[in-house]
């Protein structure tokens, strides 16, 4: 039976966390058991729950002590903190963010799908909220 495939090697979180340290990422603890994942000015926090990968906070750029989550508002996108702070996102932050997140998903074993590989993909996207626009607009069907 030479054919025989191996079988894959299903690797833990900390094995995971450890072939991250060797590609470049900065691994610290963060709160409720989570770890930060960092690299430039870059970062993510994950969470091993029950065998699997849960984001808790998904990539971003570091503004102070928040992870800036991309927001596309249709004419511009931003980072903005949990907190509320917004910055406008420049080209280089953009890019540094598409490689951090790609490499991220390469040394956690994940997918790379498509539509992620051709560009950054925003966190929120907040297009055409425009405040009381439906206001004297008759009751729709559906709704």
């Amino acid at each position: 039976m030479f054919f025989r495939r191996k079988r894959p090697a299903t690797l833990t979180f900390s094995e995971r966390l450890e072939n991250l340290k060797q590609v470049g990422f900065t691994v610290t603890p963060a709160a409720g058991g989570a770890v930060r994942l960092s690299r430039e000015n870059c970062a993510a926090e994950l969470k091993e729950e029950s065998g699997s990968i849960r984001v808790l906070t998904p990539g971003g750029i570091v503004i102070g002590r928040e992870i800036g989550a991309l927001v596309d508002a249709g004419f511009q996108k931003f980072f903005r903190t949990p907190s509320g702070k917004r910055v406008p996102a420049t080209a280089d932050e953009l890019k540094a963010l598409h490689d951090f997140e790609e490499d991220l998903r390469e040394g956690l074993g994940e997918e790379s799908y498509y539509n992620q590989s051709l560009g950054t993909v925003s966190t929120f996207y907040l297009y055409d909220r425009v405040k009381n626009r439906d206001q004297g607009v008759p009751k729709r069907v559906w709704e």
